[in-house]
Formats: C-alpha cells, structure tokens, sequence
C-alpha cells in the first residue's frame, strides 16, 4: 500500500551539488562516539528486525554528531549521539511508513512528550523509544541548566507535533502547497531540538533575550530549513525507491508550477542558494553587536548546515539506489541564486525582513567558521583552539 495519493510514476533525478562556504570540521572523538552511540542503541533494543538494526548501524550517528557540533564536549556530544540513534529510529518506525496516520502518531508522539516533561517514574507500557528518550533526557539534565532543558523539551515538542502534520500531507490526495511544505518540514524534520542543544554540547548558556531577537529567529529557521531542503535533495531518490514517496520539496514544486521534476528541481536548488546567502549576510549583519556566548551560536548554526552536507555525501543511509549520485560533484563554488529578494513564500518571506539595506554584499568578510575566530578581545589563540573542551570563551561553567 502506498497511501492515498499515487506515487508510483515519480522519476528519479541526477543528484545536484551544493553550495556552502562554510569550512568543515570534525570533532576528533568521533569513532569514540559513533560506538558509544551504537552499542547504546543495541542495548536499548529499539527494533526488533535485524535488517533494520544493522540500517541504522550504518547510520554513522557519530560522524553526524562530530561534524555538525565539532566545538562539543565529548560527554555532551555522546547524549546527542544516543538522541540521533533513537530519532533515526522512531523516524523509520513511525514516520516514513505508507501506513503511518496522523491519529497513530498523535497518540504516540502525545506520551513520548510527556516522558519527556516528567522523565520519573518510569512508566509500566513503556514503548521502547519512550524508554529511550527518556533516558537521554535524564542524561542530559546532567550537562544541562534547567533553563537549556526547558528550550530542548519545547524544541521536541515542536518537532514531535509536527510529525503529526507530516504524516497528514502524506495521507492526502494531493501534495501539499509550497507555502505550507516549508512552513512544515523545517519543523518535521527535527531541528528545532538540535539547536537547542548547540549550547549545551558546547558548554555556554545562551540567554533567552538572544535567542528572542528577530534575527536570530530568523537564522534559527534558516537552518532547520537548509538541513530540511538539503535532505530533500539527497535523500529524493532513495525515498522513491524505499517507500515510492514524494513528498519533498522537488516534487511539491513541480506540482504547484506544472513543472517537470527536472526544472522543479533546478528552481528548488536555486530557492535554497538564496536561503544560504541571506543566511551569511544576515549572520555577518548580526556578527559585531553580539555578545560572546551569540558567536558561538552563530557559528554553531554554520556548523550544522555543512556538517550534515559533509556526514550525507558518505552515509551509508543516503546511497542512490539508482546510481544517479555517482561520480557527480557534491559541492560547488557559487550559488545558482543571490538575490537579495525575498522568496515568494509567506511563511517565511519575513526571514529577509531582517536584513538591512546595505547587506548584499556577495560574500562576508569574516576569515571563517574555526572557533578562533570567534574569540573576543583578552581571549588567547591557545585558549580558543581547544577542540574538545567547548567554545573557548563561551562557558562561564567548568567542564
């Protein structure tokens, strides 16, 4: 069965490059925590077939956690391992499936919010992906403010709540509209707690006046929404052949423009360009009136959009099963789309409200995305590049 709306005729695509001049980085722990990760997830017995198990030990859990937070502390960042582990799972259990409905994951997604508001006592019927968070939640108030775990349950919440929508768009005859597929995914996709944790994983506080600001909102979207696009790109083809599933921001476009897949797709890569270069402009604006601790955040959201390129181009989950990926290049050097002009989608057009007039210079001026970088005056070079130990600078906590 593949649901109410027929995806059987969905062709697949060349794999296009990306644009992200952002410079990559790896934590150098990152074996270390892939196997903490994995062995933690056997142990917890998630799934029950082995050919799913063995899927999500290709996973690479820990390359993603290293290379999209490689300023973290390496107790902070096996919590985050363990979290991808069980996020990648439930995905593959209750998400993707032609079956999933949006009644069977509200009352799923419902009691997993709460384990998470109220991780003790344990629960007698819990599932075992309940049981899993609430593990990792209970790990994580050991490196976390009260404050930082309030901000990580409500991204969940915005993150398990829109599942709900999800799983609605794929029971649905038609495709949803552009408009409505952004405003969707980038919650859907599970952002929303992983920049919650960009402080927690570095060892800083964020203070919640900061993350309020217009701007940083904006750039906090930017980001669920480039990880969001991106997956869509990469992942297109392996999605038809697993499940025949086209609901994706290609083929949402094609849909609404009357386009071929192929033109969709040169239009969505070049609606994605666009969000990368106001994202660097927005993000070089906001840089001189920030606070240390905002750096570090800026940086971070940096890190994560080209960790997660860097983790899919060798992940084992992500393999063309048509070919279509091989031998093609991953990167390019310049965007397909520059315009400083907002996109023509409501809800989010208020993202380039943010920016001032004068902002559209073609690339930023700032050296790079190292932690060094980012050092305010009085912090040494020494003190800034130690990797593994947090953000230099940012903590006002030990460890």
């Amino acid at each position: 069965m593949t649901g109410v709306r027929d995806r059987i005729s969905v062709q697949p695509l060349e794999n296009v490059p990306f644009y992200c001049p952002i410079p990559p980085a790896v934590h150098p722990c990152v074996r270390e925590i892939d196997r903490a990760s994995v062995d933690w997830m056997l142990q917890r017995q998630l799934d029950t077939s082995a050919h799913q198990r063995q899927r999500l030990v290709r996973c690479d859990f820990g390359g993603l956690t290293a290379r999209t937070m490689p300023y973290g502390q390496p107790g902070a960042l096996t919590v985050v391992a363990k979290l991808h582990a069980v996020l990648f799972s439930l995905d593959d259990a209750l998400c993707d499936e032609s079956t999933a409905s949006a009644h069977g994951l509200a009352h799923a997604t419902s009691r997993i919010m709460r384990v998470l508001e109220a991780p003790v006592p344990e629960w007698p019927d819990d599932s075992p992906h309940a049981a899993a968070l609430r593990a990792v939640r209970l790990e994580l108030a050991e490196h976390a403010t009260p404050a930082q775990l309030r901000r990580w349950t409500e991204g969940m919440r915005t993150y398990l709540t829109s599942l709900v929508w999800e799983a609605a768009c794929r029971r649905d005859r038609a495709l949803p509209s552009v408009n409505d597929y952004a405003a969707m995914w980038m919650r859907a996709i599970g952002m929303a707690p992983s920049t919650a944790l960009m402080d927690i994983a570095g060892g800083y506080e964020l203070d919640d006046r900061d993350l309020d600001r217009p701007e940083v909102r904006a750039l906090t979207e930017m980001t669920w929404t480039l990880v969001a696009w991106d997956n869509d790109f990469y992942s297109r083809n392996k999605e038809i052949q697993r499940a025949g599933d086209n609901l994706n921001l290609i083929d949402v476009l094609a849909q609404e423009r009357g386009w071929e897949p192929a033109r969709a797709q040169e239009e969505a890569m070049a609606m994605r360009d666009r969000v990368m270069t106001l994202f660097l402009r927005l993000r070089e604006q906001i840089w001189p009136m920030a606070g240390v601790e905002l750096r570090c955040y800026l940086v971070a959201l940096g890190h994560f959009v080209r960790g997660h390129l860097d983790w899919a181009s060798g992940c084992a989950r992500y393999l063309d099963p048509y070919g279509a990926g091989e031998g093609a290049e991953w990167w390019k050097p310049l965007p397909s789309d520059d315009s400083p002009a907002p996109l023509p989608i409501p809800s989010i057009a208020w993202w380039w409200d943010q920016l001032e007039a004068g902002c559209y210079r073609r690339h930023s001026r700032r050296r790079s995305d190292l932690h060094h970088d980012r050092r305010e005056p009085g912090v040494s070079t020494a003190a800034a590049r130690t990797g593994g130990a947090g953000m230099a600078g940012c903590s006002a906590r030990a460890g």
